[in-house]
């Protein structure tokens, strides 16, 4: 399939939707207080980034997820290293972490507000918790699924255990390193919604709880919506970054249709 042809397709099911979408509001299909109409979400996007407002939510926003993103992929990584290349480490860290990833993400935020406060500090270390995890057990499940023989031949050849990470294990680890990556950026934007709904006087998840608040459902809609195009947007930069890092994996996708 052609690049354009790819594109006209992803395009296709939202673009139906969008006109079944104003379908429904032009023939009262639903009420305005329960779903506005596409004309209504516009205009106030249109309005709120006229006058700045949009803009600088959006902003927010975005900082705190990249700070977030920032942190977790760094203890991430650095755990998913030390506990899937030494073993004692895995045992003696890795049954806690899997404890902590059965914790869901609201039942963090009053512990955080207890210990950071309500400011950017107990925002930034959720979103670093949703972050975290995806990057961490996809490292930890790469480094497990090296090939024995692999490890084997390189150390037939007489490589040290530094050149044995640093030309088998790594290379090995990299596809699921950039899974977790997309998998952990995509969980921050969700996280960071859970942040700002319950302490945040700017930001995306604070237009959502305001619209919510207020009766202002195309405020809501909205800030869904910039959610979606923001997180897609993104994903999509590292799915580009991706794919010129494994430019080297001949795979279906890369040389079929």
């Amino acid at each position: 399939m052609k690049g354009w042809q790819q594109i006209a397709l992803g395009f296709s099911v939202p673009l139906a939707l969008l006109g079944l979408w104003g379908l429904a509001s032009v023939a009262g299909w639903v009420q305005p207080y329960v779903l506005p109409g596409p004309t209504a979400v516009l205009a106030w996007l249109w309005q709120s980034f006229a006058d700045g407002s949009l803009v600088q939510h959006a902003a927010v926003t975005a900082l705190r997820v990249l700070g977030g993103f920032g942190l977790g992929l760094a203890l991430g990584l650095g755990l998913g290293l030390l506990t899937g290349l030494l073993p004692r480490f895995h045992a003696a860290l890795d049954p806690l972490l899997q404890g902590f990833r059965s914790i869901p993400s609201l039942a963090w935020v009053p512990l955080f507000l207890l210990w950071l406060g309500i400011g950017e500090e107990s925002k930034i270390a959720l979103i670093a918790v949703g972050v975290f995890f995806p990057v961490y057990l996809n490292i930890t499940a790469a480094l497990a699924g090296v090939d024995r023989k692999l490890v084997e031949l390189g150390r037939v050849l007489g490589l040290s255990r530094w050149e044995l990470v640093q030309h088998i294990h790594l290379p090995s680890v990299t596809p699921g390193f950039w899974t977790g990556l997309r998998g952990g950026l995509g969980l921050g934007w969700m996280f960071v919604v859970a942040a700002e709904i319950l302490g945040a006087s700017k930001g995306l998840g604070y237009l959502l709880e305001y619209g919510r608040n207020f009766a202002r459902p195309e405020i809501t809609l909205a800030s869904i919506l910039l959610f979606a195009l923001i997180g897609k947007t993104t994903d999509g930069l590292l799915a580009t970054l991706e794919k010129r890092a494994l430019a080297w994996r001949d795979t279906v996708h890369r040389g079929g249709d």
